[in-house]
């Protein structure tokens, strides 16, 4: 004779096992950028090129 199945058991095993492995790949996700960012200096701190102005518009009437 054939199991009765458990639908609602089976849906929340897999949902549950979906759960566990997008954690999983999210923490690798994360370790792996603190990685980067630990090996490559901070941006902000010490651009390679300084911030140019932006082009004014001959437009705006400076009077």
């Amino acid at each position: 004779m054939a199991r009765k199945p458990n639908y609602d058991f089976e849906r929340r095993e897999r949902d549950r096992l979906k759960a566990i492995k997008v954690a999983e790949k999210a923490a690798a996700k994360r370790e792996q950028r603190d990685r980067d960012r630990a090996a490559s200096p901070d941006r902000a701190d010490s651009p390679e090129d300084p911030p140019k102005d932006p082009p004014k518009d001959p437009r705006a009437g400076d009077s």
